[in-house]
């Protein structure tokens, strides 16, 4: 009698820690490469402010969208219309999700991050409607071949920087060079 009282505690004290196991982990935990944020502001069509990164969910961080280059807020119309566009999509979200490629931050110390709000790509989303262009971030292409089709889309259908009637004349970059 106490040797099958000796196996049914055990059984019963493992089922326990397995119980105790699964109820400390947390609830739909991200990838490592992945973090969920709260939007503080869009700053322009490429770049945010959030809150909740790292140990300091109070803290801003910057973000900038990788894979994508929008107009500067100075190249009108074109700036304003990604700025726009950007809140627009993100327009509601309680929060969004950062996923990380290789390399995690841009060179004056910016998040790089890919930007999903309900499954949804939103660099890809300004590129496909014209309000940012597709450009290569090495060592970050995780998502390039989606970037340069939703540029080729724009451009075929004449949207935003690609309008025939109105198009950008100068690359963000080349504006940014221009214009320090």
């Amino acid at each position: 009698m106490s040797i099958r009282f000796g196996v049914w505690a055990k059984k019963i004290g493992i089922l326990v820690c397995l119980l105790l196991l699964v109820s400390c982990q947390g609830k739909n935990p991200l990838p490592n490469n992945q973090a969920q944020v709260k939007i503080a502001r869009v700053v322009s069509g490429q770049s945010l402010e959030v809150l909740g990164m790292a140990e300091q969910p109070n803290l801003i961080s910057q973000v900038r969208l990788v894979g994508i280059d929008a107009p500067d807020l100075r190249q009108r119309p074109w700036g304003e219309q990604a700025k726009e566009q950007l809140e627009n999509l993100i327009d509601g979200a309680d929060s969004v999700t950062l996923e990380f490629d290789l390399e995690t931050t841009d060179k004056i110390g910016r998040t790089l991050a890919y930007v999903w709000k309900n499954k949804v790509l939103l660099n890809e989303e300004l590129v496909k409607q014209g309000n940012a262009l597709f450009v290569e971030r090495s060592p970050n292409h995780k998502y390039d071949q989606r970037l340069e089709r939703a540029q080729q889309w724009a451009r075929l259908m004449g949207l935003g920087i690609w309008n025939p009637e109105k198009p950008m004349r100068l690359t963000p970059a080349e504006f940014r060079r221009l214009n320090l």
